[in-house]
């Protein structure tokens, strides 16, 4: 699941804090045995998702969250980036990840004006693939959908099909799943 020699590019960042506590919970799942599960999530099945895609990409993830800006005069609200990553996978395993904050390229614009929009989604994804690699998936959400996917327990075994669970969830316009795989999956 993750390589024995992992790097973290940019772990001063602050879009890091929120992606700490997914690298901890993978270093769980990978030092437990089969049967540790954490919110319905085990290692085979992360494994053989990993193992099912090309020999090199990158997995993208963007969530955003509706924050009330209480400058603006009228309460306005704003959507703000509240975690974002490349995880780069090489021959199924996780060797690198990086936030947004990492990709350096002045096509981009600022984090604070990324929003989750189509537009920004594909110059994401066209810099992730100009600088680590193709996008196997990338994966946009607001933060409700986000913790619902990622936090479904299981049934009485443990275990929650989280593919299908997020494949539910783009049907329902929940969140937009984009990337090199989707077609193989979406006829």
């Amino acid at each position: 699941m993750l390589a024995e020699e992992l790097s973290v590019l940019d772990a001063d960042a602050p879009l890091w804090d929120s992606a700490r506590s997914l690298l901890e919970i993978a270093f769980r799942l990978e030092h437990n045995d089969e049967m540790y599960a954490w919110h319905g999530w085990h290692k085979q099945q992360i494994d053989t998702f990993l193992q099912s895609l090309p020999a090199h990409c990158t997995l993208l993830v963007g969530v955003w969250e509706t924050i009330l800006d209480e400058d603006e005069p009228a309460f306005q609200s704003r959507e703000a980036l509240v975690l974002g990553f490349v995880c780069e996978v090489i021959e199924g395993e996780v060797h690198s990840l990086r936030t947004f904050e990492a990709l350096n390229d002045a096509s981009l614009p600022p984090l604070q004006e990324l929003e989750p929009g189509f537009d920004h989604a594909r110059k994401l994804m066209r810099v992730v693939k100009e600088q680590i690699a193709s996008v196997a998936w990338a994966l946009f959400t607001d933060k409700e959908t986000w913790d619902e996917w990622l936090l479904a327990e299981g049934n009485e075994s443990g275990f929650t099909d989280k593919g299908e669970l997020l494949t539910e969830l783009a049907r329902q316009g929940r969140c937009v799943l984009m990337g090199t795989q989707t077609i193989q999956h979406h006829p």
